[in-house]
């Protein structure tokens, strides 16, 4: 028994140790020059928008089938209820104490995506996961692959939430959210009709003149046929439609196309079958994809450490101090690396003993455990900037998640030791 806790304690030391060093690359790369603030917003851009969908694609898709679907309603249920809980106990709590705006989504919206990829990814590479084999066929591949998907899936809840409400919470969408909507389907349609005036510019297509003008004419007819079904939507659907709009992101879409390929038998059997088995898509289509995919885990931390590094240095230079009130501090570390780790590890535990609703996949217990733990997402960063907030207000948001990114070692080695020894 003492073997078996030193060893998972020096699995998720060593898990811990392999992001935190990832992060600290980061760091290096800002403090070298090699990445500015610009670079990771765009890093992080791209990550969202293509590769975060690749990713979700291929992972979600090779492991979901009709056989499996059910495995992941615990997963989707798991995650609907902690985001509800951790949002209503933002909202309540910055009301009654009176915390800053920031404080309702740092304790809302965790890193649901590349750190918790980033530690399966790192304790897979230790023995820690063998004692999560669910038979002796079972293999570490397969569980971090498992792991994987389970994240994934409970990510497109939290980026969801993230995209909908995390704006509104920080002041970025005070107008009405139907006039905003309708601007930008109108907008989307003035910038489809604009051209270049014979003058290239970084904005010029690079593809062929009779393939940029049909881009154009397509874009043109998609937002217009959408601006004339807009306009015969009564008032109540459109508000409806311009709310619902909000949490729709290239991730989800990216989500939607793995479950397809993944639950309609003949598109499985061509994207993840081996060649000889009729998988003629998963040598060449799905592997770039793939390879796509793989990219975000660690730049997405890179960029983390990037953040950190020009936020840090800022505060150094004195540029906008940014007022941290303690209260908010450490009723925000205590709901994401206390509060949640406890219930996490309590709700699961007692679910395994007590019932049979989460079937015999200890991968899927550990996963659901890790959910809801950690510290806040990065993408309060970008909120801010959405929300035109003020500079004090954004290096305060940045202080913060540098503290939180520093408490995660803590966390990762008490937490995640607990959540292998009590499978």
């Amino acid at each position: 028994m003492a073997s078996d806790m030193v060893v998972a304690f020096l699995a998720a030391l060593q898990a811990s140790a392999s992001v935190l060093l990832t992060i600290w690359y980061g760091v290096l790369a800002a403090q070298i020059r090699l990445l500015d603030g610009h670079t990771a917003k765009q890093l992080s851009k791209t990550g969202v928008s293509l590769l975060l969908p690749a990713l979700l694609m291929t992972n979600i898709g090779s492991q979901l089938e009709p056989e499996t679907v059910t495995r992941y309603v615990p997963v989707l249920i798991w995650a609907l209820t902690y985001n509800i809980v951790s949002l209503a106990i933002g909202i309540v709590s910055t009301r009654l104490f009176k915390f800053p705006n920031w404080v309702t989504p740092a304790v809302a919206f965790n890193n649901t995506t590349s750190l918790p990829l980033l530690l399966v990814q790192a304790l897979g590479s230790t023995s820690a996961l063998k004692q999560l084999l669910r038979s002796p066929d079972d293999t570490i591949s397969d569980a971090v692959d498992r792991a994987r998907s389970y994240l994934l899936v409970s990510s497109i809840i939290g980026n969801s939430f993230t995209f909908g409400f995390g704006g509104e919470l920080l002041g970025a969408h005070d107008e009405d959210p139907k006039d905003e909507f309708e601007q930008t389907l109108r907008d989307g349609s003035e910038s489809s009709d604009e051209d270049d005036g014979g003058h290239p510019s970084e904005q010029t297509s690079l593809l062929p003149t009779t393939v940029a003008n049909y881009k154009k004419r397509v874009s043109r007819s998609g937002y217009r046929a959408a601006i004339k079904v807009w306009d015969q939507l009564p008032s109540w659907a459109q508000t409806v439609a311009a709310r619902v709009a909000r949490f729709i992101s290239p991730p989800v879409f990216g989500a939607v196309f793995g479950a397809v390929l993944g639950l309609v038998p003949a598109l499985n059997r061509l994207f993840f079958n081996d060649p000889e088995e009729g998988g003629y898509f998963k040598a060449w289509l799905t592997s770039s994809a793939k390879n796509l995919g793989e990219l975000f885990v660690t730049l997405q931390v890179i960029v983390v450490g990037v953040k950190l590094a020009i936020g840090l240095s800022e505060a150094r230079r004195g540029e906008s101090v940014g007022h941290l009130p303690p209260p908010a501090v450490l009723f925000v570390l205590f709901v994401r690396f206390v509060f949640w780790p406890i219930v996490s590890i309590a709700a699961i535990s007692v679910l395994v003993a007590k019932t049979d609703l989460l079937g015999n996949d200890p991968v899927l217990w550990f996963t659901m455990m890790l959910m809801p733990t950690g510290p806040p997402a990065m993408k309060l960063t970008a909120l801010a900037e959405a929300a035109h907030a003020e500079n004090d207000e954004k290096m305060a948001i940045t202080k913060f998640l540098s503290a939180s990114f520093l408490c995660s070692l803590t966390s990762h080695l008490t937490n995640h030791h607990d959540e292998l020894e009590g499978m």
